[in-house]
Protein backbone atom coordinates (compact mmCIF):
# COMPACT_ATOMS: atom_id res chain seq x y z
CA UNK A 1 0.00 0.00 0.00
CA UNK A 2 1.73 3.25 -1.16
CA UNK A 3 0.82 6.25 -1.98
CA UNK A 4 3.23 7.19 -5.02
CA UNK A 5 1.55 5.09 -7.80
CA UNK A 6 5.96 5.23 -9.68
CA UNK A 7 7.49 3.15 -6.56
CA UNK A 8 4.17 1.41 -6.56
CA UNK A 9 5.52 -0.37 -9.71
CA UNK A 10 9.13 -0.91 -8.70
CA UNK A 11 7.59 -2.18 -5.87
CA UNK A 12 5.60 -4.81 -8.30
CA UNK A 13 8.73 -5.16 -10.48
CA UNK A 14 10.12 -6.33 -7.95
CA UNK A 15 8.29 -8.98 -6.74
CA UNK A 16 7.75 -10.22 -10.39
CA UNK A 17 11.26 -11.94 -9.75
CA UNK A 18 9.65 -13.72 -6.71
CA UNK A 19 7.06 -16.67 -8.78
CA UNK A 20 6.24 -17.33 -5.39
CA UNK A 21 4.87 -13.94 -4.67
CA UNK A 22 1.58 -12.67 -6.29
CA UNK A 23 0.54 -9.48 -5.83
CA UNK A 24 -3.33 -9.35 -5.55
CA UNK A 25 -4.25 -5.41 -4.19
CA UNK A 26 -2.62 -2.11 -4.45
CA UNK A 27 -3.94 0.78 -3.13
CA UNK A 28 -2.83 4.51 -1.98
CA UNK A 29 -4.48 5.12 1.15
CA UNK A 30 -4.47 3.85 4.68
CA UNK A 31 -7.99 3.15 5.10
CA UNK A 32 -9.05 1.39 1.81
CA UNK A 33 -5.66 -0.77 3.18
CA UNK A 34 -7.41 -1.73 6.31
CA UNK A 35 -10.58 -2.71 4.43
CA UNK A 36 -8.26 -4.75 1.38
CA UNK A 37 -6.59 -6.86 4.19
CA UNK A 38 -9.81 -7.45 5.91
CA UNK A 39 -11.34 -8.82 2.97
CA UNK A 40 -8.55 -10.70 1.00
CA UNK A 41 -6.62 -11.43 4.18
CA UNK A 42 -3.14 -11.72 2.35
CA UNK A 43 -0.51 -13.41 3.84
CA UNK A 44 2.09 -10.27 3.25
CA UNK A 45 1.16 -6.59 2.92
CA UNK A 46 3.56 -3.78 2.14
CA UNK A 47 2.95 -0.50 3.85
CA UNK A 48 4.13 3.17 3.55
CA UNK A 49 4.00 5.02 7.21
CA UNK A 50 3.09 8.33 5.34
CA UNK A 51 -0.08 7.24 3.62
CA UNK A 52 -3.01 9.92 3.09
CA UNK A 53 -6.30 9.37 5.17
CA UNK A 54 -5.00 7.10 7.48
CA UNK A 55 -1.28 7.09 8.29
CA UNK A 56 0.57 3.81 7.94
CA UNK A 57 1.34 2.89 11.65
CA UNK A 58 -2.40 3.27 12.17
CA UNK A 59 -3.58 1.24 9.59
CA UNK A 60 -1.17 -1.49 10.69
CA UNK A 61 -2.49 -1.60 14.03
CA UNK A 62 -6.04 -1.72 12.47
CA UNK A 63 -4.82 -4.87 10.16
CA UNK A 64 -3.38 -6.46 13.06
CA UNK A 65 -6.86 -6.54 14.81
CA UNK A 66 -8.53 -7.77 11.75
CA UNK A 67 -6.08 -10.00 9.96
CA UNK A 68 -3.35 -11.18 12.46
CA UNK A 69 -1.84 -14.14 10.25
CA UNK A 70 -0.64 -11.05 7.41
CA UNK A 71 2.75 -10.07 7.96
CA UNK A 72 3.62 -6.51 7.58
CA UNK A 73 5.88 -5.44 5.72
CA UNK A 74 6.80 -1.44 6.17
CA UNK A 75 8.09 0.19 2.61
CA UNK A 76 8.92 3.67 3.52
CA UNK A 77 11.34 6.85 3.98
CA UNK A 78 10.56 7.71 7.40
CA UNK A 79 14.27 6.20 9.07
CA UNK A 80 13.79 7.33 12.57
CA UNK A 81 14.82 5.19 14.82
CA UNK A 82 11.20 5.98 17.69
CA UNK A 83 9.03 5.33 14.29
CA UNK A 84 11.11 1.66 13.12
CA UNK A 85 10.85 0.66 16.93
CA UNK A 86 6.79 1.91 16.93
CA UNK A 87 6.51 -0.53 13.60
CA UNK A 88 7.76 -3.15 14.61
CA UNK A 89 6.47 -3.06 18.17
CA UNK A 90 2.73 -3.50 16.49
CA UNK A 91 3.74 -6.19 14.80
CA UNK A 92 5.49 -5.22 11.43
CA UNK A 93 7.84 -8.51 10.11
CA UNK A 94 10.46 -6.40 8.30
CA UNK A 95 11.11 -2.55 7.98
CA UNK A 96 12.72 -1.28 4.54
CA UNK A 97 14.01 2.04 3.64
CA UNK A 98 13.17 3.53 0.46
CA UNK A 99 16.58 4.20 -0.17
CA UNK A 100 18.09 1.12 0.16
CA UNK A 101 14.57 -0.80 -1.42
CA UNK A 102 16.18 -1.97 -4.45
CA UNK A 103 18.80 -4.12 -2.59
CA UNK A 104 16.80 -4.65 0.43
CA UNK A 105 13.05 -5.14 -0.62
CA UNK A 106 13.44 -8.74 -1.94
CA UNK A 107 15.97 -10.00 1.10
CA UNK A 108 13.11 -8.81 3.52
CA UNK A 109 10.36 -10.56 2.05
CA UNK A 110 12.86 -13.88 2.02
CA UNK A 111 13.24 -13.22 5.21
CA UNK A 112 9.78 -12.91 6.01
CA UNK A 113 8.56 -15.86 4.20
CA UNK A 114 11.27 -17.85 6.05
CA UNK A 115 9.79 -16.85 9.71
CA UNK A 116 12.23 -14.43 10.59
CA UNK A 117 12.32 -10.20 10.85
CA UNK A 118 14.20 -7.99 8.99
CA UNK A 119 15.19 -4.20 9.05
CA UNK A 120 17.32 -2.07 6.89
CA UNK A 121 20.76 -1.11 8.11
CA UNK A 122 20.49 2.90 8.57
Amino acid sequence: MEDFQSFRRFVCSKLGQKPEVQVICEVSDGLEAVQKAEELKPDLILLDIGLPTLNGIEAARRIRGLVPESKIIFSTQETDADVVQEAMRLGAWAYVFKTHAEGDLIPAIDAVLSGKRFVSSA
